[in-house]
């Protein structure tokens, strides 16, 4: 079923939203300012752009310079440690067991060049009424990633079932079951409009009945949409909509989408 929802503040809140996720992409040491992903191993490797020599042993990385030995030790899945490098850094990082650099530039060609988000104009017929089924105990789903050979594990909490065009689908719904869930999905407009991948829908916690609000309108792009230096989950097998979502946002690496 549908909300009813007055169009106009509808609207003026989705823009506030989309405002926002614009600005954020605008930070010069986010996403956009990525210039490069380096992977290392075991043999020293010298990256233009950060003075030393980088390589893995064992559990944790070794940058060595003339100053010395630096030892850094990422954790799995997690942001990374900071290195200084010119006016930007180096972030090192660790996914399913390897190790790898992220070049941080605030004069990023990307960022340079960003002029917002392309997306769907907000409709709140895309705003859809669910229920949150709980899982007896949260469940690892694991994914494979938009780079070859990683994984992403995540805590699921349950699934969302909800109806469109008369019929029912479900989505797990990732989170630990006491607050905000989170959805990872591909849809008809996947590889099409939309990025192939995957897009996030937050959804809040569900009430105590367990209803929740799905706003595809605000389906988000994961950082890859943006930036190939990014190791963003694609959706798990479950969680592909056979129909076509056409709200939230949009490719913005494709022209075609604008």
């Amino acid at each position: 079923m549908t909300t009813t929802l007055d169009r106009e503040t509808f609207t003026e809140d989705w823009r506030s939203w989309h405002a926002a996720r614009e600005e954020a992409l605008r930070c010069p040491d986010g996403w956009l300012s990525l210039t490069g992903l380096y992977w290392l191993d075991t043999e020293p490797t010298i990256l233009d752009e950060v003075p030393g020599s980088w390589r893995v042993d064992g559990e944790r990385v070794l940058l060595e310079s003339d100053g010395g030995t630096e030892v850094h030790e990422p954790i799995e899945g997690a942001p990374g440690v900071r290195v200084a490098a010119g006016d930007g850094y180096a972030e090192i990082i660790r996914r399913t067991g390897r190790f790898a650099v992220r070049i941080h530039d605030p004069k990023s060609p990307a960022l340079a060049a960003f002029t917002g988000i392309p997306a769907y104009e907000p409709a709140p017929e895309w705003v859809l009424q669910g229920r949150f089924d709980a899982f007896d105990e949260v469940r690892t789903v694991t994914t494979g990633a938009v780079v070859d050979g990683l994984e992403h594990h995540h805590s699921a909490a349950g699934l969302i079932r909800f109806t469109h065009d008369g019929a029912e689908h479900r989505l797990v719904a990732f989170g630990d079951g006491s607050g905000p869930l989170r959805v990872l999905f591909t849809d008809g407009t996947s590889g099409v409009t939309t990025y192939p991948a995957a897009r996030i829908l937050e959804v809040a916690a569900p009430t105590a009945d367990g209803s929740v609000t799905l706003d595809f309108t605000r389906a988000a792009n994961l950082p890859c949409a943006f930036t190939d230096a990014a190791t963003c989950p694609v959706a798990p097998a479950e969680n592909r909509l056979p129909f076509a979502v056409e709200a939230g946002e949009r490719t913005p690496r494709d022209e075609e989408a604008r």
